[in-house]
């Protein structure tokens, strides 16, 4: 077993979550609720499982400048030199890079985990003991790992990863799938040789820095200034001078598509990435006729299949309508299909355009 002090974590909060609109929004975004009404945000409940295994001051969250009195608020914990400030919207990859920099600087011989803040776990002992394996793996291999989630059904709104079969628990990655068609994805999960990619990530700072070199090698120019600016007073500064002028691209086509080294531990914890209003649903206990409701109190007369979401203990009655995500928020109502969820992002936009910025 490797040791705890070479264990990281990288705790990615900064995306908005437009599916969740209107509970998220650009000023308090998903990751900050209470979605499922557990008495925890889910940056919470993440930092909380990740604590069980990653020392509290090697957890690293990296965040949009303006969510940092939410992260603050909201875990105790962490101090200001632990949050990554990104000035501009660039995708995971010159975050991870900016991550994985500051890292090394501190500690060459770490481990790091990198996960998304805004996904459920049920099994949490399970997950951690996946990211022990994971951390075990790679601090022996230059390897770099994602989990993969056992696909249940053929779910077209997750990328996939096709692993080599093998009698060893960590499989070697064949190569991934974004997004699918039904048609293919139908296919993917009857092969049996494919799995969700849960964006999860395990590596050591050494190997994802030798990735980076390898596959974006600019990006390694504008943030590496090689006079160890990370963790000094200067970081602030350089990362504000220079953070902009990256390449906007995910980790997962600027390096995990084109590494040879991937790899994937196939696992089963209960995931959920709560992506839209749907996945949700289909997390939560529902009623005999199948409706879902976090909040309300509600009286259901010939209304099956409906998500509810509304403030606490606001008295709701639903009769003749089966089937929509019904969510209200401070002075916003949303009545959506559930098969339409999809277009909440789109919705967002036009509320943008015809109520301006303030209810998105």
């Amino acid at each position: 077993m490797t040791d705890s002090k070479n264990y990281y974590a990288v705790i990615m909060a900064g995306g908005v979550g437009s599916r969740f609109w209107p509970m998220s929004t650009s000023t308090y975004p998903k990751q900050f609720h209470d979605i499922l009404g557990v008495g925890q945000s889910l940056i919470q409940r993440t930092y909380q499982r990740i604590n069980d295994l990653v020392p509290s001051n090697n957890i690293l969250i990296a965040t949009n400048e303006s969510y940092e009195k939410l992260v603050l608020e909201q875990l105790p914990k962490v101090k200001k030199n632990q949050l990554l400030l990104e000035p501009a919207m660039r995708n995971t990859a010159p975050c991870i890079l900016y991550a994985a920099l500051k890292i090394y600087n501190q500690n060459p011989n770490a481990v790091i985990l990198v996960a998304p803040s805004d996904h459920w776990i049920d099994d949490e002992a399970e997950f951690t003991k996946n990211i022990q394996t994971s951390f075990d793996a790679c601090s022996k291999e230059d390897i770099l790992m994602t989990l993969g989630i056992q696909p249940d059904t053929p779910n077209t709104g997750y990328g996939y990863i096709k692993f080599e079969k093998g009698a060893s628990e960590i499989k070697k990655v064949k190569n991934f799938t974004e997004k699918p068609n039904l048609e293919t994805a139908e296919k993917f999960l009857n092969s049996g040789d494919y799995l969700w990619n849960a964006g999860i990530f395990i590596w050591s700072a050494k190997s994802i820095l030798k990735a980076f070199k390898k596959s974006l090698p600019e990006m390694v120019t504008v943030l590496d200034d090689g006079n160890n600016v990370y963790n000094s007073d200067f970081e602030d500064d350089f990362i504000r001078t220079n953070y902009s002028k990256c390449q906007n691209i995910s980790i997962d086509f600027g390096i995990m598509e084109k590494a040879k080294n991937v790899h994937v531990l196939p696992v089963d914890f209960g995931w959920n990435d709560l992506g839209t209003w749907g996945s949700l649903y289909n997390k939560l206990e529902k009623d005999n006729t199948q409706n879902a409701v976090v909040g309300a109190q509600t009286i259901f007369r010939d209304a099956n299949g409906n998500m509810v979401r509304t403030q606490s203990g606001k008295k709701v009655i639903i009769q003749g309508l089966s089937n929509f995500i019904i969510v209200e928020k401070d002075d916003v109502l949303l009545i959506c299909p559930r098969k339409d969820e999809q277009d909440i992002k789109q919705i967002t936009t036009d509320v943008r355009e015809e109520f301006g910025d303030d209810f998105v």
